[in-house]
């Protein structure tokens, strides 16, 4: 079995979240609650299908991590873009870059 966190789009922002906890979360992947079972990843699948109901984040699935000794960080390229945030320059209405 592989560890396996769950991430999600936060809808205020659009911004990549984790589940930190029992609807709890975060943009940081270090702080992301690890599944090392079935069970916890159901129970991860559930908090997150719960949290696109009361609309704080769209899309939410499981992805797969590994401990490199620093902590996790996700297997898929894919989703190492993800962790590390947008690869364009982003700006608010108002026009100044973030």
């Amino acid at each position: 079995m592989s560890n396996k966190i769950l991430t999600a789009n936060r809808l205020s922002d659009g911004l990549v979240v984790y589940l930190k906890g029992s609807n709890i979360w975060t943009t940081s992947l270090r702080d992301a609650a690890v599944a090392r079972d079935d069970a916890t990843e159901a129970k991860f699948l559930e908090t997150g299908s719960a949290a696109v109901s009361a609309n704080h984040v769209v899309d939410p699935y499981l992805v797969d991590v590994a401990d490199n000794g620093e902590g996790f960080h996700p297997i898929r390229f894919r989703e190492a873009i993800r962790a590390k945030g947008p690869t364009v320059e982003t700006r608010h209405a108002s026009g100044s870059p973030r």
